[in-house]
């Protein structure tokens, strides 16, 4: 009986890694994900240079660097990046009736939407390591003072924990609206939004604002300093809740 049930569940977890395999197939040869990791370059020339042209008044370094790049990135151009992944994620199965072959593959329906969605998550991971990269290369080429500090990699590797929640809002947009423009046009108006509710202090609650207080965006000193247990509790609860919500409708979904 042990046996069996092993196997059985060595069966599952090969059958999940052939669907991320598929899934990865499908995008192999395209062109999106090369501009996908070219967006972040803009802000990285954009926030190099208005740390330059302020380096008058910008006395903390590396920390001052930082504000500007993440000042850029983390407010304008990530949530409308991810939606562009999301909704090419889900373009291929609105196309024709691509969808009646998906949903009725022999796999169970969790394993379908977080094969898609392990797609983008390794995606968010290179493109949080990229810009990680992208900040260090900035800061040594100008000659930015002093040593690198550590803690922006904690600020990194939070903020990648925080992505994960736009990341799961806009697969759950993506997948129930077949327009492609749509989704992307709701995570540009969502990040639009987190800065706005982080402006006025309540960034930690809102979910387009979680990538951004993780990052510690445009600030020197970490914000969250007394809210990190506050900061991953609302980030767990808004994953789960998105990603249930994600399961529960392809489960509903008829076949077309």
């Amino acid at each position: 009986m042990g046996e069996m049930i092993v196997m059985e569940q060595q069966k599952y977890r090969q059958r999940f890694g052939e669907i991320v395999a598929v899934e990865k197939r499908k995008y192999r040869h395209s062109l999106w994900k090369l501009c996908f990791f070219l967006i972040p370059l803009l802000p990285c020339i954009i926030g190099t240079v208005n740390y330059q042209q302020n380096i008058e008044i910008l006395k903390d370094g590396w920390y001052d660097l930082w504000t500007q790049f993440t000042l850029f990135y983390a407010f304008f151009f990530f949530a409308p990046m991810i939606a562009i992944a999301a909704s090419f994620l889900w373009r291929v199965e609105h196309r024709g009736r691509n969808w009646n072959l998906y949903m009725t593959m022999p796999v169970e329906t969790g394993k379908l939407y977080l094969a898609k969605f392990a797609i983008l998550v390794r995606l968010i991971v290179e493109l949080q390591l990229l810009v990680g990269v992208l900040f260090l290369l900035a800061g040594m080429l100008i000659g930015v003072p002093g040593k690198i500090p550590l803690t922006i990699l904690w600020w990194l590797i939070r903020g990648t924990l925080g992505a994960l929640v736009i990341a799961a809002i806009q697969m759950l947009v993506s997948m129930v609206i077949h327009n492609f423009a749509v989704p992307v046009l709701v995570g540009f108006l969502g990040g639009i939004a987190g800065y706005l509710v982080a402006s006025y202090g309540y960034g930690i609650y809102f979910p387009y604002s979680q990538l951004m207080m993780g990052m510690n965006a445009n600030k020197a000193e970490d914000v969250l300093t007394q809210g990190n247990v506050v900061f991953f509790s609302v980030v767990v609860i808004y994953f789960v809740v998105f990603c249930i919500m994600a399961v529960w409708w392809l489960k509903k979904r008829d076949v077309r």
